[in-house]
């Protein structure tokens, strides 16, 4: 796969997501700022992407400082990592990744500007490369819910382009694909910003699965006609009693799969489980700009203007909905999180 993001020759590389399908380009980001506005702006997108992103523009952010005075320089990290770590609320792989690199700023100790700048980018190039990993192992345990002949339903983009490389649900797809299963997946648009569309369906052509995309209201009618075996998502933030946040109109896929006897899978690295979160209802759900809602991708209206907006990022999912959380670890019932992450 394309890299989603990546350090080279001193600056963050990101592919810009939301150019894609049409077009592949990359942002050159010489500035932490840089790097916090395509997170912001959805340049790059997908909770484990944006933590190793985050981890990235910290470690370019340390490298921006040009003096030698350590105190000004942890005065200058704290402020890089407050503007990193307010660029998106729900994804909490964003916190989780710049809470990792600050333990770096605590645990070494301070032996010059230059000894930090360097374990700070070693910290970050090590995330990026241990997110492929358990995104691989990830898919390894998933694979075993996926039968041979099975057509997959999932909603949103946790691909490659999600992570720093291979995907959480579609991890556990191109797992089973690579297993030499016969599979086909239902890729939902994914309204407003339509990931399932541009990114999910390009990814899966671009790896030569089968894939069929539908609009997010044809889910049910697919499913009454007995055309979904298993549903497999992402998840944006997990909650201590299996409550999970992703994309809005993960709730409603859940909700159908409930009522047509389909078991519905939640994938996601033990990074995205926040046991300081209790249940759903506390997780911050972000609320966009209402242009995604009244205009298609290049500006177009599509309702009338000045109408009202309601547009949600993500909605919840009640623990009871899912069958099981699939993590590098193995695949968990939801109700079990915190036994499972004190063995």
């Amino acid at each position: 796969m394309i890299p989603t993001v990546e350090w080279k020759d001193d600056h963050v590389r990101i592919l810009d997501q939301s150019a894609l399908p049409v077009e592949v380009c990359f942002l050159d980001c010489t500035d932490f700022i840089e790097v916090a506005g395509a997170i912001r702006d959805l340049k790059v997108r997908g909770a484990p992407a944006i933590g190793v992103t985050a981890a990235l523009g910290i470690a370019l952010g340390a490298k921006q400082y040009t003096q030698q005075s350590l105190e000004r320089f942890r005065l200058h990290m704290d402020q890089v990592c407050a503007v990193l770590a307010a660029t998106r609320p729900t994804a909490v792989n964003l916190f989780w990744a710049v809470d990792r690199m600050k333990r770096v700023l605590v645990d070494i100790p301070p032996h010059s500007v230059k000894a930090c700048q360097e374990d700070l980018l070693k910290e970050a190039l090590a995330m990026l490369e241990e997110d492929v990993q358990v995104n691989q192992a990830l898919g390894r345990h998933g694979s075993a819910v996926i039968q041979d002949g099975d057509h997959i339903l999932t909603h949103c983009n946790a691909g490659a382009l999600a992570t720093a490389g291979y995907g959480t649900a579609l991890g556990v797809v191109r797992a089973a694909w690579e297993q030499g299963k016969r599979i086909h997946v239902y890729a939902d648009e994914t309204r407003p910003v339509l990931q399932g569309a541009r990114l999910t369906a390009w990814e899966l052509q671009q790896d030569g699965i089968p894939v069929t995309l539908i609009t997010d209201n044809a889910a049910g009618a697919l499913m009454q006609k007995g055309g979904v075996q298993c549903c497999v998502v992402g998840a944006d933030r997990i909650a201590a009693n299996g409550d999970v946040a992703n994309k809005i109109g993960t709730y409603s896929v859940a909700v159908l799969a409930k009522a047509h006897g389909i078991p519905f899978y939640v994938a996601a690295p033990v990074s995205t489980i926040d046991m300081k979160t209790p249940d759903g209802a506390e997780i911050p759900i972000e609320e966009r700009h209402p242009s995604e809602v009244t205009q298609v991708h290049g500006g177009r209206a599509i309702a009338p203007v000045g109408i009202s907006v309601w547009n949600p990022a993500f909605d919840v999912t009640p623990a009871k909905l899912i069958a099981g959380i699939i993590t590098e670890r193995g695949i968990w019932s939801p109700h079990d999180l915190a036994k499972q992450l004190a063995s």
